[in-house]
């Protein structure tokens, strides 16, 4: 099979040396201390690629390149099928990637007919079709994904994949434990935002049992990451790493809802340092980060990484607000 032109750019770069990936997504000092309480690093994923971004990219990575060896060897056009809100970062990444590999792609999206936001105008424009489904169906689709087939509408004989939400597959965390070895160090400590906790047990398997990672879960009642945290890193074949901690009261009343406090610290944050951040996953990392650092978590002499998981667009949002 032909891959179609389009589908250049992206298989480019997932295959780029580290070296590339260094250079697309730079890591660097904030010094000022007086921004976060002390000098952090900052791993910019959010300039990995304009519209797959960050982490999305990363999760993507192996799953893409699996598919295109199968779309190769069978001689057909794959569709991508997954899950998502209707300001899902994953679901505008995978109607890009899906896009640009030249796959058909199918969204089946929490809501009701005639809801629409820019990133579900963003992802019909890619050719990805939405499929809306109601909130018992979306659990159910969380529970058991072997229901997908009947709700994406695709013909019998489709070559179709399906990604779970979030992107959070198994083969998911093989391209988040790169990251480590493109960092100029080991960190200490490495703070990420947790939605499905993915990336963060990626990020505990490219440490290998070095340092800690520091999670800030951006949804309320988040305590059962820790269950897929492990249940991760098993699927993938890691080690049972415990080398984090997960800390759950900086949501700031659940996901996608945000504070005053949280939208002044996003706003000041990227004017003092240069870097644009959104109020749902890095910002509120940012956001618990310069708590703890004032609550005494950190060491004095610790280094500490902070990683920007991109998801810009996702800010277009229509956010609640918590006064």
């Amino acid at each position: 099979m032909q891959m179609n032109r389009i589908a250049m750019p992206l298989l480019v770069i997932m295959g780029m040396s580290e070296i590339d990936w260094q250079r697309q997504s730079p890591c660097y000092l904030i010094g000022d201390p007086g921004i976060l309480g002390m000098p952090v690093w900052i791993k910019r994923d959010d300039l990995l690629h304009p519209q797959i971004s960050g982490n999305k990219f990363r999760k993507l990575k192996y799953p893409l390149q699996a598919l295109k060896h199968d779309a190769v060897r069978h001689g057909q056009r794959p569709c991508l099928v997954t899950m998502g809100g209707i300001w899902s970062n994953h679901l505008h990444a995978t109607a890009y990637a899906a896009a640009l590999s030249g796959y058909a792609s199918v969204g089946l999206v929490r809501g009701v007919e005639g809801m629409t936001s820019a990133t579900l105008e963003d992802c019909r424009a890619q050719g990805m079709q939405i499929h809306f489904v109601d909130r018992m169906t979306y659990r159910t689709l969380r529970d058991d994904p072997a229901v997908w087939p009947g709700l994406a509408g695709l013909a019998p004989d489709t070559e179709a994949v399906w990604l779970p939400e979030g992107g959070s597959a198994p083969s998911a965390l093989h391209g988040v434990a790169e990251l480590i070895d493109e960092l100029p160090f080991i960190p200490d400590s490495i703070v990420v935002a947790c939605g499905t906790a993915a990336t963060m047990a990626g990020l505990l398997a490219g440490l290998k049992g070095r340092g800690r990672v520091t999670g800030i879960a951006v949804l309320n009642n988040a305590e059962y990451l820790h269950g897929e945290v492990a249940r991760l890193l098993c699927q993938a074949g890691y080690p049972a790493y415990t080398n984090y901690q997960l800390h759950t009261n900086y949501h700031h009343g659940g996901y996608a809802k945000v504070t005053p406090s949280l939208r002044q610290f996003c706003d000041a944050f990227t004017v003092q340092s240069g870097v644009p951040v959104e109020p749902v996953y890095t910002g509120k990392a940012l956001y618990a980060l310069r708590e703890l650092v004032h609550a005494g978590y950190f060491g004095v002499n610790e280094r500490v990484l902070m990683l920007h998981t991109g998801g810009l667009q996702g800010g277009r949002g229509s956010l609640v607000t918590l006064s």
